[in-house]
């Protein structure tokens, strides 16, 4: 037995309740298929539909457009991040100035004696 679709199942409801049926499901639509990418032509070759002006236009228009989505941080995210990255350069800094000595010390001392 093939299985029922939803206006088939709205239809069958709709008698047993004997209300009118519900308007009809809504057909997907088919999935247009992207074309597979090629390699770029030539410059010379290229199509010039829908360029406006120089193409550097069209890319600062685009920057300008992705900047207004980005989501700034404020003064205070700023300074914070800033002061992880310094504490976080000094401690490693002095781990690597201590670990340095400690083994410039064994080396020099108990290694090579």
């Amino acid at each position: 037995m093939a299985r029922t679709d939803r206006q088939q199942r709205r239809q069958r409801r709709a008698e047993r309740d004997g209300t009118p049926p519900l308007r009809p499901a809504p057909r997907p639509q088919p999935v247009e298929q992207k074309p597979e990418v090629v390699a770029a032509a030539p410059s010379a070759e290229r199509s010039t539909e829908g360029r406006r002006g120089f193409l550097g236009v069209r890319f600062v228009r685009e920057s300008i457009a992705e900047l207004k989505k980005v989501e700034w941080p404020t003064q205070q995210k700023v300074v914070s991040g800033t002061a992880v990255v310094i504490v976080a350069c000094v401690l490693v800094g002095t781990f690597l100035y201590v670990n340095d000595r400690v083994w410039s010390y064994l080396v020099q001392h108990i290694l090579l004696r």
